[in-house]
């Protein structure tokens, strides 16, 4: 799996984790299933954002819509709560009903009291539309199974690329898919993590950027004839980045580092278009709650100062920046429905 940073692109200022994902934040374990043969190129990618069990210990959270052209479940109750208390699933555009009640199946599962003798539970499902080019979304491939199965592993490391969720995306005219990248912060006598993953199904080819490089515009004069799939003009992708910390933030706080989250996608070159569904979601794993109202309301936890927040603003941007160029980097060259195919950005590289 080659990276930006294995083609020669640095972003940023901060130093890196050690694995440059979100699997550097301790605790966070995936799943995937891929979807990959023919017209069929989708798939199911699961974050399991901490330990043990969520809905009995939940991880706060915030959410900040970019541009509302999505689908997802779970952002409402998320945003009022502050609180994230499932894996989170991502998946196409119409199997996020699929993808939602096998992930309510999979929580009544581990919780018997949901629904019972305690509240119901708030799944959380995310979506980018990978029908517009290379898979066939009518057919409704991803099902309740496919999900389970995800949800069922623990793999230590971050999936990238063409790969789950990410199979069937494009990312400005190339071939698009799941990217993550991480930043360490130093603060007095602690460091922090902050992790980016990105699933990218957005932009338009001339306007993509590498490091403030026009990249999109030099392939695009190479390829002026096919114009990668002969874009319309119109930006109608969408993306979902997903930000974690170990940083001890409240879920006002995390919302501060979602809106940051912006700077770090338009650093790529996107304009935001009015089809194109950006959503950001953060959480900590600091701080976790508890499901039950303990026997003294009365909550001490510990909190970021205010005045230290720039370096995570920082790392953010960075992230996020370098998240998306990852999935464009290890997302390979991909053919799926009616013929169609998307070039995964690695394979022009040498040429620019």
């Amino acid at each position: 799996m080659r990276r930006a940073a294995d083609f020669g692109v640095h972003i940023g200022q901060l130093p890196s984790g050690p694995s440059n994902s979100m699997a550097d934040i301790d605790g966070l374990r995936f799943g995937e299933v891929t979807l990959s043969d023919g017209a069929v190129q989708t798939g199911i990618t699961v974050i399991h954002p901490a330990p043990g069990n969520m809905f009995e210990s939940k991880c706060v959270a915030s959410a900040h819509v970019i541009n509302g052209f999505g689908k997802s479940v779970g952002l409402i109750q998320l945003t009022e709560l502050g609180e994230l208390e499932t894996p989170i699933v991502l998946t196409n555009t119409l199997s996020v009903g699929t993808a939602s009640t096998a992930l309510v199946r999979h929580m009544l599962e581990a919780n018997p009291a949901i629904g019972a003798s305690t509240g119901t539970v708030n799944p959380l499902v995310m979506e980018c539309n990978d029908g517009a080019w290379l898979n066939d979304i009518r057919g409704l491939h991803v099902t309740e199974a496919h999900v389970a199965e995800a949800l069922g592993q623990n793999l230590s490391q971050c999936p990238q690329g063409a790969t789950g969720a990410g199979t069937g995306m494009s990312c400005y005219g190339l071939k698009g898919g799941i990217g993550s990248a991480s930043r360490l912060c130093s603060m007095s006598d602690q460091t922090f993590t902050l992790a980016a993953l990105t699933l990218c199904n957005m932009g338009q080819l001339p306007d993509l950027l590498v490091d403030g490089r026009k990249v999109g515009q030099e392939i695009d004069a190479l390829e002026k004839q096919e114009r990668l799939g002969k874009n319309s003009g119109k930006e109608l992708g969408s993306i979902i980045i997903l930000l974690a910390t170990d940083a001890p933030l409240s879920s006002r706080q995390l919302n501060r580092l979602c809106v940051r989250a912006g700077a770090g996608l338009a650093r790529t070159g996107t304009h935001l278009g009015s089809g194109s569904g950006d959503v950001v979601l953060a959480f900590s794993t600091a701080n976790r709650k508890a499901h039950d109202t303990p026997s003294n309301p009365v909550l001490s936890r510990s909190s970021l100062h205010e005045g230290a927040m720039d370096q995570l603003f920082r790392a953010t941007v960075e992230a996020t920046e370098e998240a998306i160029l990852n999935a464009l980097f290890v997302s390979k060259t991909t053919q799926g429905k009616e013929g169609r195919h998307r070039t995964g950005l690695a394979d022009w590289w040498d040429r620019l």
